[in-house]
Formats: C-alpha cells, structure tokens, sequence
C-alpha cells in the first residue's frame, strides 16, 4: 500500500506537540514564566528586528505585484483558477481574519480609545487615533505576511512541482536538500506552529462563545460547557472535513461572509449611519498618510509597553499563522497570476477587513464618546470576549443580531479547524492533496485535544506565548525564503523573455532559405558597427520599402525613416489608433572575455547589434544577418501583435 505520511514529520511532530502540551499542562507556571520571559526579551532586544522584517515583507510582496514578475502565473501558463473570484475571497476572509474580527471588532478601538500608546484616553483624538492603529494592525501588513508564505508555497508548489510544504521555499537556496533534515525541520516547525495555533485560538475562542451563549441563553460561563463547545465545533469540522474543500469549506465560507455582510449593513443601518461613512473615509486616508511612520514607530524616545503587548504580538501571531494561513491561501490560489494574487490577497479582504472595524469600531466609540453610553467601554474593559454582544444588545433587534453573531462565531470556529487539519495533514504528508480521512480526522482530533486539555489545567496563555515567541525564528526563515522566491522569480522572467523572443527568431529565420551553417556563422560572429550599418542600408530598409510598397496599395499611409544616421524605422499610420513603428539600429556591446584577447585596444572589445526596437522602446533582439524575407516576416510578426493589442483594447 502506497505511504501518504511523511515519516520524520508525522512522528517528530506528534511526538514534539505531545511534550509541549505536558509541559504546559504539568507546570503550567513554569511554562508561562519560561516562555513569557523568552518574549519579553524578544520585545525588549528583538522588536527592531520584527518591526523591520514585516516592513520588508510588505514592500517584497507589493514589488512582485506590480514588477515584471505580476504576470507569472502560479501554475504552468495554461492553467486557470480553481475558484471563482467570490468563492476565494470568501475563503480567505475564514480562514484569515474572520474569527479574530469577531472577537475584536467591537474590543480593539474601544480598548485604544480609552488606553491610547500617548495622550489622554477618551478624546476626539483618542478616537481617531484607536481607528488608525486599529487599521494599523489588521491592514496591510497582516496580509502581506500571509501572502508572501502563500505566494512561496504556490510558486514552488503549482509551477515546479515542489512539495506543496514550507521546505520547498528553500529550493533556490539548497537544492535538492529540501528533501532531508533541513527540509524535514522546516516542515515539522510549521506543523507545530499550526497545531498550537489553531489549538490555543479554538481554546480562547470558545470564551467568546460561551459569553455569547450566557448572554442569549444565560448558559453558564464554565470550562466544561467550553469544552462541550470544542467537541461540537471539531464534530462539524469532521463533517465539512468529509466533504471535502471544493463544498464543505467552500460554502461554510460563503455562507459566513454573506452572513458578516448583512450584520455589518444591519449596523451600518441602524448605528449613526452618516458618521461611519464619514470616518470610513478619514480613516482610511489617515491610515495611508501615516502608514511608513507607524510601520516603522518603536516608540524609541518615548519607551512604552504598549507596542510589546499590541503591535508585536500581532505581528508574532500573524507570522506564527502563516504557515497555516499561508498554505491554505496557497491551495486555493492555483492558475493566478502573481499581480492578481497579489491584489486579491492584499486588498480586498483588507478593504473588507477596514471596513468591518469601522462600522463596529467607530458605533462603539460613537456610543461612548457622544451618546455617554459608559457601559459599553466598562464591560469591554471588564471582558473583551463580551465586548461584541454587549455592543449589539444596544440595537434594535440586539437579541436576533448577538445570535446571528453567535451563529457566525461558530462558523468561523469550523472554517479555522477544518482548513487548519486541512493544512497540517498536507505538512505532515509531503504535501499531498489526497490522503486518507484518517489522517485530516487525526489530526482535528489533535487540535481539539490538546485545546480541550489546556483549557482543564490552565495553560493556554503559555502555549499562546511560546507560539507568539517561535515566531522571532520563523521571521529568519521567511526573509531566506523570500529572497530565494526572488531569485526564482528572476529567472523565470529571464526565461519567458528568451523564450518569446527565441520563438520570434525562429519563425523570422524560417521565412528564409539560408543554410544553418550560414545561420551559425552569423551567431558567431562579433560585427563592427560598419558592418551592422551595410547590414540595415542593403537589407532591412529595402525590407522595410517592400512592406511599405505592399501596405500603400491597400490603401495604408505609410513611411519609411532614414533620417537617423545607420538606422531605418518602418512608420504605419492608424487615424485613431496608436501608430505602428518598427525601426532597427546599431547598438554596441562588450565582447565577451572568451572572444578578445587582453591586449586589445577598448574599441576592439566592442561589436554591433542590428536590434529590433517599437514605440515602446528596445526588444532586446538582434537580426543581424538575417536575410530579406527574415526581416520582412519579422515586421509582419510585430506588426501582427501590435493589430492585435488595438483589437484587445479596442
């Protein structure tokens, strides 16, 4: 029977999570006080580090978005997407952010609001300056930690075939390699990293389910009902898990962001309407205009806990996510482009994401800045897992809006579990999509038994702050492998452009009948400029007459330029249409060092090329000593693209 496991990984993972997990649960002091201590050196030593890191991953993604490399395509050129545009953004609306917008759309700008980094908590400028941290912290940067992870794990994975795991971002940096130890240590650290997040984010999710519940049903607040919640919660993960990705996560997705659009319209409807609109618009712009100076503020003259317990411990649970995150995003990503990735991933579920807190971040604070609803910012102080339904109990209709919102909590809670088994299973089996139902069951079981432990001894905040500390790591090992994506993508650019133009070579050499020896001696050889200019006067410019000739007599204007000293363009006229140019020049080059002798003057170590440029520039290609009918196919290949391009933008 063919293995689906990856025996290191599987193994050293179970083995690893299980001494974690009994070290938390055992000594469950000693674990917060070890791991505590080991993340406030980091916040104290290391925070420039993370600070500057997030920041080079923002500009990393957005430079592979709108540079040459946008138009590679996670999958071979033909390949197309695997979802429609609604469904993923659905799914990585679930998978990213859902649950923690739930948990602290309303909590994040009150809790800012009233305890800003500077100032005096509670004023006008308290206000605006809780929405553009808040915007800060769950904007940009959040999803270009995952899109990059993403971004890795579908290139190597779609496009070369590489295991669809964390170790194949190492390839253009190790090799073959991958598939050993440091492969295997990559792999395991991101199935631990998962397992633990997923874990203690089920643990601490539940509690706002649980309030939920006590506020509905007056249900009480107690660990056994949380744990009766987890087994409910991993019992219909199970199910979508069955199901598989293509209708059980899919549609649970689709089903909760249409159920987050109608709460958000309910709000925007029934809260001070004008208002949010209003502070959507300042938020954003403040948000953007401020955008470098928060990326890069570490409170360094005026030093604060506050960045150590907000903006590094999102940005250490954003890298922590991000294997998990990041390989979902990337499974349902195959057939993009890089630039349409790139804007789906950062933009959209950001905007939304915006959005979202706006309408219940700025309500809450406009209930307690202008309408003196003081209990608002007392029970969110008191509780943040409250914070949401005591937010929508000051509603019209509060009841039906807290057990919509409850209903939409769960969901979110199944999205994460069942993608989160989902991912680890892919880890732990060398990244394999098919695996048994054994496995992607194990391992859900994992996730709800290790949460469903911590929470009975109490050891959930300590495996948050290991998870949260393994990220300083982690950090590292994402710079490498973004710098390797770039070198790979690199190449690859190269490769396309050497391919289209060795295809336009080919069929320009094929309208002649020159021998190829005829053909090789002239790849050979290094020409003076003289010879490129007889090249251009004897060839291509009667080549470029005869088009010319042809074109006329169907009725075209048309010109040919030998004003340019050596050079000639062909000029065909389109009245409201860009204008066809075609035009060939000497361009000079350095010989290459196995051609010239050192003692060679400099102006010996040049050589010529006839090159081919367009209205919009140079193309890198040379014809020189092509024969007639190779250029003229050449200008019929150009001229044929660019007829093409004004039918496409017509």
């Amino acid at each position: 029977m063919k293995r689906t496991v990856n025996p290191p990984v599987f193994l050293l993972s179970s083995i690893l999570l299980l001494a974690l997990v009994l070290f938390a649960i055992g000594f469950p002091e000693t674990a917060q006080a070890v791991f505590g201590q080991a993340q406030a050196w980091i916040t104290e030593n290391a925070s420039w580090f993370y600070i500057l890191a997030v920041a080079i991953l923002l500009l990393a993604v957005v430079f592979m978005g709108v540079s040459r490399y946008g138009d590679i395509k996670l999958g071979p050129d033909h390949s197309v997407p695997d979802f429609a545009n609604y469904s993923w953004f659905a799914m990585l609306f679930s998978a990213g952010m859902g649950i923690g917008l739930m948990f602290f759309g309303v909590a994040e700008p009150v809790m800012h609001y009233l305890s800003p980094p500077v100032g005096e908590g509670g004023s006008a400028f308290a206000a605006s300056e809780a929405m553009k941290i808040t915007f800060f912290h769950w904007g940009l940067h959040a999803w270009a930690i995952y899109a990059i992870v993403a971004l890795i794990l579908a290139y190597f994975g779609y496009r070369h075939d590489l295991p669809l795991t964390l170790r194949s971002a190492l390839y253009p940096l190790i090799g073959e390699r991958i598939y050993g130890p440091i492969g295997h240590a990559v792999d395991i650290f991101a199935v631990l990293g998962t397992v633990l997040g997923v874990a203690t984010s089920l643990g601490f999710g539940v509690a706002q389910i649980n309030s939920g519940l006590n506020y509905l049903f007056d249900v009480p607040v107690a660990i056994w009902v949380q744990v009766v919640l987890i087994v409910v919660a991993m019992v219909l993960a199970t199910i979508s898990l069955v199901s598989g990705l293509d209708r059980g996560i899919r549609i649970l997705s689709e089903t909760n962001l249409l159920f987050a659009v109608l709460l958000m319209i309910i709000v925007l409807v029934l809260g001070p309407t004008v208002f949010i609109l209003k502070a959507y618009v300042e938020n954003t712009g403040g948000y953007l205009a401020e955008l470098v100076d928060k990326t890069f503020n570490l409170y360094a003259y005026e030093p604060s806990d506050w960045i150590g317990g907000w903006t590094l411990f999102y940005w250490g649970w954003w890298i922590a996510w991000s294997p998990f995150v990041g390989m979902f995003i990337a499974r349902i990503s195959r057939g993009r482009t890089i630039r349409q990735f790139v804007s789906g991933v950062m933009l959209v579920p950001a905007g939304f994401t915006l959005a979202w807190m706006t309408v219940f971040g700025d309500t809450a604070i406009y209930m307690i800045h202008v309408q003196d609803i003081a209990s608002l910012g007392e029970a969110v102080e008191a509780d943040s897992a409250q914070a949401l339904f005591a937010f929508l109990e000051h509603f019209p209709l509060g009841y039906f809006l807290s057990l919509l919102a409850m209903l939409m909590v769960l969901v979110f809670f199944v999205t994460s579990a069942d993608s989160g088994a989902l991912v680890v299973d892919m880890l732990a089996s060398g990244g394999r999509n098919k695996t048994p139902l054994w496995q992607k069951l194990f391992w859900a079981t994992t996730m709800a038994a290790i949460a469903i432990a911590l929470l009975l001894a109490d050891g959930l905040t300590a495996l948050q702050t290991a998870t949260i500390a393994s990220a300083l790591p982690y950090t590292l090992f994402l710079l490498a492998a973004t710098w390797g994506l770039l070198k790979a993508l690199r190449l690859d650019a190269t490769k396309r452009r050497v391919r289209f133009q060795s295809l336009s070579l080919s069929r320009a050499h094929g309208h002649g009948s020159e021998s190829w020896q005829r053909r090789l001696r002239g790849m050979v050889m290094m020409p003076r400029r003289s010879h490129v200019a007889r090249f251009i006067q004897d060839t291509v410019t009667p080549a470029c007459e005869a088009v010319a000739e042809e074109l006329r007599k169907q009725g075209f204007e048309v010109e040919v330029d030998t004003g340019r000293p050596e050079s000639v363009s062909l000029v065909i006229r389109h009245p409201g249409e860009p204008d066809f140019l075609y035009g060939v020049r000497p361009r000079a080059y350095v010989q290459p060092s196995f051609v010239v002798s050192e003692d060679e003057e400099d102006e010996a170590r040049k050589y010529f090329r006839a090159e081919v440029y367009l209205r919009e520039g140079g193309q890198d290609y040379d014809i020189m000593g092509w024969n007639r009918d190779g250029v003229i196919g050449d200008i019929l290949d150009q001229y044929e693209r660019h007829r093409h391009f004004v039918h496409v933008v017509r």
